[in-house]
């Protein structure tokens, strides 16, 4: 997995610098660039939830279990990894919720 990152990284190496402008040519701001695919790839990280009303806690609820149901989301256990957290927020016109 790691000889595979690599030669990604080197396939697209003019994504990271040219040949005039090399990845860390300014003078005082080299960058040491450590390639890693061990965990955590972020650290788990934990976070309480947003405080919301009844209201917009009730029209979340519906739109995440539309999502499941879909397949798009799925429950994830108390000591699973998260690699991704976004907060969400339900925003409201004409009495239908709307997830942001």
């Amino acid at each position: 997995m790691r000889h595979d990152l690599i030669d990604v990284l080197y396939t697209y190496k003019n994504a990271f610098d040219s040949h005039n402008e090399p990845l860390g040519a300014i003078k005082g701001n080299e960058v040491d660039i450590t390639l890693t695919i061990d965990r955590p790839y972020p650290p788990v990280l934990r976070s309480p939830a947003y405080p919301a009303s009844p209201r917009a806690r009730e029209g979340f609820v519906k739109h995440i279990q539309e999502v499941i149901q879909l397949g798009v989301l799925r429950k994830v256990g108390h000591n699973e990894e998260v690699e991704v957290k976004t907060p969400v927020i339900t925003s409201w016109h004409n009495d239908k919720s709307r997830m942001v």
